[in-house]
C-alpha cells in the first residue's frame, strides 16, 4: 500500500457515503546478513568465516576461535575450499600484509617416517569431523623440528585476482608454534538489525528493510515472523522512518 493517499468515495447501499482508507501492508524482507560483520557467509555449508590476522601459534588460534563459537577452519568438499579461495579477506582490515597470505586451518600432518623423505598422512585436527576434503602432499616449512612428529596445516592463497579466481593455492605443514594468521569457521546464526547475535530461540528483528518484524531464531535463520503495522504520525504531513526502530518517525514539517 501507498503510505500518502486520500481517502477514497464510494457510494454504497441507501446512498450513504462509504470511505476507504489504505493502510501500510507489509512487505516480503529479504535477510541481508546470517554472519557476524566481519565474516563471509557460504550458503553451501550455512557457515561463516574470518581471517584473524594477529599472528598467533596453531594452539593459540583454536583456543581464539573456539571463543567465537567456532573452530580452525576444515572443508566438506572442493566448492568449499573454492569459496574461500575467491574472498577478498583483506576488506575488512586494511592492514593485511598481503606478502605473505598463509593461514591456520584445522588439519595436521602426522609424520609416519622420516628415514629418507618424510611420508605421512593429513588428519582433520578435531575427531569426531564429518569433513570429508583432505588435503593433497604438503610443502614442508622452514621451521620444522626433528623432534615434531605432527605439523600443522596452513593454507596459502593469492592476492592477485587472476590467480585468486583460478583458485591456484598451496597446503604448508609448518612447526605448530610458528605465528601465523588463521581462518576460522562458525554456525550462521542469527544476527539482529543492530548487528548483535542472537541465540537459539530468542526472539529478534532480523537484518533487512524492516524494524518491525519479529521472528524467532532457529537454526540460523528467522523463522516464525510477525510484522506490526504503524499508524502515520498524527498532525504531522512529510516525516521520516527511523530504520532501526519500530513505529519511531521524525517530523520534518517546519
Amino acid at each position: 500500500g501507498k503510505e500518502n493517499v486520500d481517502s477514497g468515495h464510494n457510494r454504497g447501499r441507501g446512498g450513504e457515503t462509504t470511505r476507504f482508507h489504505t493502510v501500510n501492508v507489509a512487505q516480503p524482507v529479504r535477510f541481508s546478513r546470517k554472519c557476524p560483520t566481519g565474516w563471509h557467509h557460504y550458503e553451501g555449508t550455512a557457515s561463516c568465516y574470518r581471517v584473524y590476522l594477529n599472528g598467533e601459534n596453531y594452539w593459540d588460534a583454536v583456543q581464539t576461535c573456539q571463543r567465537v563459537n567456532g573452530s580452525l577452519a576444515t572443508f566438506t568438499a572442493d566448492q568449499e575450499l573454492r569459496f574461500i579461495l575467491a574472498q577478498e579477506w583483506d576488506l575488512e582490515e586494511k592492514t593485511f600484509v598481503w606478502k605473505d597470505q598463509r593461514f591456520w586451518v584445522g588439519y595436521q600432518y602426522v609424520i609416519t617416517n622420516r628415514n629418507h623423505s618424510l611420508e605421512g598422512h593429513w588428519e582433520v585436527a578435531y575427531k569426531g569431523s564429518s569433513e570429508v576434503f583432505l588435503p593433497p602432499d604438503p610443502i614442508f616449512g622452514t621451521a620444522m623440528s626433528e623432534k615434531e612428529n605432527v605439523l600443522c596445516a596452513q593454507l596459502q592463497c593469492f592476492h592477485f585476482p587472476t590467480l585468486r579466481h583460478h583458485g591456484l593455492h598451496s597446503w604448508y605443514a609448518e612447526n605448530c608454534y610458528e605465528k601465523s594468521s588463521f581462518l576460522c569457521k562458525r554456525s550462521q546464526t542469527c544476527v539482529d538489525i543492530k548487528d548483535n547475535i542472537v541465540d537459539e530461540g530468542y526472539y529478534f528483528t532480523p537484518k533487512g528493510n524492516d524494524p518491525c518484524l519479529s521472528c524467532t531464531c532457529h537454526n540460523g535463520e528467522p523463522e516464525m515472523c510477525v510484522a506490526a503495522l504503524c499508524e502515520r504520525p498524527q498532525g504531522c504531513q512529510q516525516y521520516r522512518k527511523d530504520p532501526k526502530e519500530c513505529c519511531k518517525f521524525t517530523c520534518l514539517d517546519p
